[in-house]
């Protein structure tokens, strides 16, 4: 199947940003994992994780209309120097992307692909999903203290 162009260098795009989410969380996971915060660890690499197969359904969606898919370009990436950064860096990296998506998805129904619409807003959901986690994250290190809530990610 032929796609619109527009929208498959919009899928390239929200690629993009899936790939550097990958590098982010799993090196913020790995950096939790030495510091000893195991929790975060779990959390970091299991955002990532899903990331990855959000990056395998648009790589398989840009191919499906006939595209080209580029992995060999990342959005920015923000490594934080400890958890409160990771987790503000992770957070600024969802919002992004969901804005992304939410602009992707205008243009596919724009453009009456509405099997593309729809993968997207599964996508979204997911990223809604890790906004809601990170939110809740540093709404937990206000309220316990960054010391208290780091005893918890043991």
């Amino acid at each position: 199947m032929k796609g619109n162009p527009k929208l498959i260098e919009a899928l390239n795009g929200l690629l993009a940003d899936e790939l550097a989410a990958i590098n982010q969380y799993i090196v913020h996971a790995e950096m939790c994992e030495d510091w000893g915060y195991g929790k975060l660890h779990e959390g970091f690499e299991k955002r990532a994780i899903q990331e990855m197969k959000h990056a395998e359904q648009l790589i398989g969606r840009i191919l499906f209309l006939g595209g080209k898919p580029i992995v060999t370009e990342l959005n920015k990436i923000k490594i934080g120097e400890d958890v409160p950064k990771q987790v503000e860096y992770d957070k600024w990296a969802e919002e992004s992307a969901i804005k992304a998506y939410n602009d992707a998805i205008a243009l596919a129904g724009e453009l009456g692909d509405n099997a593309t619409k729809d993968m997207l807003v599964e996508i979204l959901k997911d990223e809604d999903r890790h906004l809601d986690e990170l939110e809740e994250l540093l709404d937990q290190i206000e309220q316990m203290t960054l010391p208290i809530f780091l005893t918890t990610q043991v």
